[in-house]
């Protein structure tokens, strides 16, 4: 059913059970299209002027049609009750804790968006995010207006690239400075809304490295591809980053790399990698 949707590969944990529901969904959708569309075919040649010449005002007593409609009804409640809402807590409630039962730590990041890119904050070692000032903000410099004084100094900042380690969780913080954008890579089946003055968490466990899914795709040239979902203006069809699933050591080393060049930074002047 995926191919025939024509679904991207998965590189998620959660992703097959996403597509399982939206499976369920789309087979009761070709149900009632066939259903339906049988009945008006049946109808129009059932009660076709050639054979009902005159008005029948008493018409056809029948329940079927009741009985069709509380199926359907209780078939979406299924799927509302025993697939949604499950799916959904454990994806917006269950948040992944900071270390699991395997000792293997979370991803923090935060992403956030603006006309037209998406900014990419990591905290330093010290596993705290830094300050942000709107009064520090240089759309060429620090876009985001990051405090390096304190917290900040060992932060890492990007735009439109988003490094993360293959199989670990990871937790994005996700928020907007200016309109309404939406986050999406669709490989790892994420989808959010970033809304301005409001922040949302998105978590998700990527399984697929890059170089993995360039054997799969036998493009060598791919990388995940962060999208917009949202128009968010005339330049929306250029909002796009790149996510880059790497193994634990060459996130550690990437990591390793830019902490360094924070740290570089002289007092007083901003780092934007």
């Amino acid at each position: 059913m995926d191919r025939l949707l024509g679904l991207p590969e998965i590189a998620s944990q959660h992703g097959a059970s996403l597509d399982h529901v939206n499976n369920l969904v789309h087979w009761l959708m070709l149900i009632l299209f066939i259903g339906w569309g049988t009945l008006f075919v049946y109808m129009l040649w059932r009660f076709r002027s050639g054979k009902n010449p005159t008005a029948d005002y008493t018409g056809v007593k029948t329940h079927a049609s009741s009985y069709a409609e509380v199926g359907v009804a209780v078939a979406e409640v299924f799927l509302l009750v025993w697939f949604s809402i499950p799916l959904y807590s454990d994806r917006v409630d269950a948040l992944p804790p900071p270390v699991d039962e395997n000792g293997v730590e979370r991803v923090e990041v935060r992403v956030i968006g603006q006309q037209f890119a998406w900014n990419i904050h990591y905290p330093g070692p010290d596993g705290v995010f830094g300050r942000t000032d709107a009064s520090l903000v240089d759309e060429q410099s620090n876009p985001i207006g990051l405090d390096r004084d304190g917290a900040g100094a060992d932060d890492v900042t990007t735009i439109n690239q988003l490094h993360l380690p293959v199989n670990r969780p990871v937790l994005i913080y996700l928020s907007s400075k200016d309109v309404i954008h939406s986050f999406f890579i669709p490989e790892m089946r994420v989808k959010q809304d970033a809304i301005p003055g409001m922040q949302f968490p998105v978590w998700f466990v990527p399984t697929v490295t890059t170089k993995e899914m360039q054997k799969i795709k036998g493009d060598d040239a791919f990388t995940y591809e962060i999208g917009c979902a949202q128009l968010c203006g005339l330049g929306h069809y250029r909002m796009k980053g790149f996510t880059y699933v790497e193994t634990e050591e060459e996130f550690d080393a990437w990591m390793a790399g830019k902490v360094e060049e924070a740290l570089d930074v002289g007092e007083g002047d901003d780092f934007w990698g």
